[in-house]
């Protein structure tokens, strides 16, 4: 006698759809149109372009690598929009494929205004869109995105594959060292630019664009205010997924409108002229050999900054030279006078004094909040804070720095134990939470429990950060080779040491869907053979995957049992 099959219900049914997507088949295919937009726009072949981009919005596999973004790796995953959406289950995501696959005419909904604190106390305003409308955004900008990675100037660095803020102060020291010319620099502060943005801007810029429309749609579609509604006539809300590419877009023509021109040499290239500058998103700064010629930069590029709607803040723009030293990124730039070097002066770029007073103010908060829990709660609060901005600054001069926030927090261990065991001896209270808890360390005047310990900045070490060279993109496809190998050195951000182990194992890819570790996923550990059925936690026996990679992998198992 046999067992009845018990009929799947319809959520079953639905969520095994999600479940049984071939992730690497849709990297590749994904992968491979973004490559060939770029070869085509390169080429300078526009028929070509809006052919192919035609093909990725109507893909299935960039739809379904869309919202597995959207709903599994981006920060606001669980913030609903004005329909108070959210999607968290693979039935819910399988539903939202469906209803972006639909013939329907698609109707953007307005942004959710939310508002989030900044550095400087004010506020900043954020535009959150319904889950559908950022996964339509994420599938338009992988059609858009390759065309103008082919077009960007290599100056600018800000919300762009494969850059980040360490390359555009990695640029900034090799302009700035004191062999240089250029030791005038143009500070610059724009007024809100994602807020005021010309929408006319942007949509020139795509003209021919298939997915124009939608674009138009998002940027037209105004904002809820709670219950009220507010036309939006310029900007693009910050918050959106294709938000930060259309401000890249608005800005592309920034290097030319300044004057910078190239010497160029195979994939590499050196400045010539006076000018040269460096660009993250909004934020800019420009180098010229004198203060006459900063003066005159800063007014080109007001005038080229007028025709796009936005203005320099006249209160933060300011013109310095080297010796006096700059901000940018949390960084300080600065000429230091030395006695051991040709010109007198050597380059160090150090946290800034504003970093390290919001870093000692977070944790100051930290601790203040941590005062009733236990050891473990406050280590676990703490450790990702300090790893997070020790990894941030670590291919600065940053050494001297570590070492004093190291300083403040032992007094603040220090306060934390008295308080929390006001009657206990000195002696029990250093045998209690410090000693040798770090393992392969030294250090006696460790602060943790019986499983955990509090980490030091000073045992971060100091990094330099290998430039990204030129124009060198991701999607350009004869480079596979130089951003498979820059993956593999990013092994560092990791927070566990076992993870550093496996990641370097795997040379920076997750084994299931064979992408790269650092999409910003929750990462697992998974148990090649079952723990269940005699695995072991050795290393040989694990592997580290994405997390949703890891839940497919057991439903697999489930599905083949």
């Amino acid at each position: 006698m046999t067992d009845a099959k018990i009929p799947a219900t319809e959520s079953e049914v639905v969520a095994r759809h999600w479940n049984n997507i071939d992730w690497r088949r849709n990297a590749s295919i994904v992968r491979d149109l973004r490559q060939r937009i770029y070869r085509a726009s390169r080429q300078g072949n526009r028929r070509k372009v809006r052919s192919l981009q035609r093909l990725m919005l109507k893909c299935s596999a960039n739809k379904e690598t869309s919202i597995r973004k959207v709903t599994l790796s981006n920060a606001g995953r669980s913030t609903p929009g004005v329909d108070k959406v959210t999607v968290k289950t693979p039935a819910a995501r399988t539903r939202l494929m469906e209803q972006l696959s639909s013939y329907e005419p698609w109707k953007a909904q307005p942004v959710r205004r939310v508002f989030i604190p900044k550095a400087n106390g004010k506020q900043r305003p954020l535009g959150i869109p319904t889950i559908r409308d950022r996964c339509m955004q994420a599938i338009v900008k992988n059609a858009l995105e390759p065309e103008w990675e082919a077009k960007f100037e290599p100056c600018s660095y800000g919300f762009r594959p494969g850059r980040s803020c360490h390359d555009a102060i990695g640029r900034i020291y090799t302009i700035s060292r004191p062999n240089k010319k250029k030791k005038w620099v143009v500070d610059a502060d724009i007024t809100g630019a994602f807020d005021n943005i010309r929408h006319e801007t942007v949509l020139n810029a795509l003209r021919g664009f298939p997915g124009k429309a939608l674009v138009k749609a998002w940027l037209k579609v105004g904002i809820m205010e709670g219950q009220q509604w507010s036309k939006t006539e310029v900007g693009t809300p910050q918050g959106g997924v294709i938000s930060p590419l259309l401000a890249n877009i608005a800005l592309h023509g920034m290097e030319q409108a300044v004057g910078v021109t190239y010497r160029k040499h195979k994939h590499t290239s050196n400045l010539q002229g006076p000018r040269a500058l460096v660009r993250y998103a909004d934020d800019f700064v420009i180098f010229t050999e004198s203060e006459a010629d900063a003066e005159q930069a800063r007014t080109d590029i007001s005038h080229w900054l007028k025709e796009r709607g936005l203005a320099l803040s006249e209160e933060k723009t300011k013109i310095r030279h080297l010796k006096e030293g700059f901000d940018f990124l949390g960084f300080h730039v600065r000429h230091y006078p030395v006695s051991n070097t040709k010109t007198g002066w050597k380059l160090l770029i150090k946290p800034s004094k504003e970093s390290v007073q919001r870093l000692i103010y977070r944790l100051k908060q930290e601790w203040r909040s941590s005062i009733g829990q236990n050891a473990d709660t406050v280590i676990k609060r703490l450790n990702p804070i300090i790893r997070g901005w020790g990894n941030y600054f670590r291919i600065g001069v940053s050494q001297e720095t570590f070492g004093k926030v190291d300083d403040w927090m032992f007094k603040k261990e220090r306060q934390w134990i008295n308080k929390t065991h006001p009657k206990k001896g000195r002696g029990w209270k250093r045998k209690t939470y410090f000693g040798m808890k770090a393992e392969g360390r030294t250090d006696r005047w460790v602060f943790g429990s019986k499983e955990y310990y509090l980490l030091k900045l000073q045992w971060i070490p100091i990094s330099r950060h290998q430039l990204v060279i030129y124009d060198y993109s991701p999607d350009n496809p004869d480079l596979a080779i130089y951003w498979e190998e820059r993956n593999q050195k990013r092994v560092h951000i990791l927070p566990h040491k076992r993870q550093r182990e496996l990641a370097g194992r795997q040379k920076g890819k997750c084994l299931h869907c064979h992408e790269s570790l650092y999409n910003d996923e929750e990462l697992h550990t998974h148990h090649i053979v079952p723990k269940s059925k005699g695995g072991k936690d050795n290393r040989e026996n694990l592997e580290l995957v994405h997390l949703y990679c890891h839940q497919q992998k057991h439903y697999e198992a489930i599905q083949s049992a």
